[in-house]
């Protein structure tokens, strides 16, 4: 399935993939014949070409991925969810009637608040949500960061690099211990687009 979805982003994913464990076969076998040890190099050979043809396979599966995912709502989202490590993800902890949304990670750098929509209407959002979790973890390192292409923003295929950059400011217990308070933080609702119904309540909680 991963092999299909590489060759959908890129027709020459796999041929690149086999070319590159054949390639570092020939090296091995071509040293065996001029050392002489041309048989117990092959066996060598054949495990480093498996290893890189599968090193070469996981950039590739990456790549496809964020070529999907791209452009998608929620990919940020998507991204942050698939990182490993200890990183608690609460995706849409704020969302805007024009699909503007902030997502909540908590991990060793401390709360780390990512946005994805158009740099003008996402910095007030960005602001606002700083200050909501401030309220319960003000002693707590926040950063914020600005998902997309446009100028300032981290592009998605370098979301989780750039997460993995930030300092380490809290440990390990503690992630879980901010993650709990941040959880009592009522979730912000989205303003439906339109003229409000007759006889509809507007929902409880903060909307923006």
């Amino acid at each position: 399935m991963i092999a299909q979805i590489i060759s959908k982003a890129n027709p020459k994913g796999m041929p690149i993939v086999f070319a590159s464990a054949i390639a570092t076969l020939a090296v091995f076998i071509v040293l065996g014949l001029v050392t002489g040890y041309l048989w117990q190099l092959i066996i060598l050979g054949v495990m480093f070409a498996v290893t890189v043809g599968m090193v070469v396979f996981g950039q590739l599966a990456q790549k496809a991925q964020y070529s999907m995912l791209d452009g998608q709502p929620g990919a940020a989202a998507a991204i942050l969810q698939s990182m490993r490590g200890n990183w608690e993800v609460t995706p849409h902890v704020a969302v805007t009637r024009d699909q503007d949304v902030v997502h909540r990670v908590v991990g060793y750098p401390g709360i780390v608040l990512v946005s994805e929509g158009p740099g003008n209407r996402v910095q007030k959002m960005l602001v606002a949500e700083k200050k909501r979790v401030q309220r319960v973890a003000a002693d707590v390192p926040v950063y914020d960061i600005q998902c997309g292409d446009g100028e300032g923003q981290v592009p998605l295929r370098k979301l989780q690099r750039h997460l993995m950059k930030l300092p380490r400011n809290i440990k390990k217990q503690a992630v879980s211990e901010v993650n709990y308070r941040l959880r009592a933080l009522p979730q912000t609702l989205p303003v439906p687009k339109g003229p409000m119904p007759r006889g509809a309540r507007m929902p409880r909680g903060k909307i923006r």
